[in-house]
């Protein structure tokens, strides 16, 4: 997996490019009715028939590319190690490793090794996110019912 240190923000010259072809290739995608498109690289004349699915990933990649923001691509495999699975979340490994210790995500322990299902790490991470954002819906209405909040 690559390292998350290595992961730059794109330059200028990188969004400017990266705009001019997410523009081209999210037109382009509209039109196509293939499941495994051919391409041609013009440099070459080399063509590459590539799954409609990688190329929709590409667009997504230019298009945050185009906004400036850095970008990593992780092969997501069925099981991920402590270290992979809080990096997706975003948090420590001791406070990951808590989580698990605590039942609330599961996983299965190889020796000493915990492994964590990838499907559960996204079960949790979803859920998190959507108890967030059920707490700012009801922050917003008690702010509403006394008059703090304008609408």
């Amino acid at each position: 997996m690559e390292n998350l240190e290595l992961i730059k923000k794109p330059s200028k010259e990188e969004q400017i490019t990266a705009m001019k072809s997410y523009r081209t290739l999210a037109a382009t995608l509209e039109g196509l009715h293939s499941e495994n498109p051919e391409i041609e690289i013009e440099e070459t004349s080399e063509k590459i028939v590539i799954p409609l699915r990688a190329l929709k990933l590409l667009a997504q990649i230019l298009e945050i590319t185009s906004q400036g923001k850095p970008i990593s691509i992780i092969p997501i495999a069925t099981e991920m190690t402590t270290q992979a699975a809080s990096d997706f979340l975003g948090c420590s490994r001791p406070h990951l490793v808590k989580l698990l210790e605590e039942g609330k995500i599961s996983f299965t322990k190889i020796g000493r090794h915990r492994r964590i299902k990838f499907d559960d790490i996204k079960e949790y991470k979803n859920k998190i996110k959507q108890n967030q954002k059920n707490h700012l819906i009801e922050i917003m209405k008690s702010d509403e019912e006394l008059g703090l909040y304008d609408s």
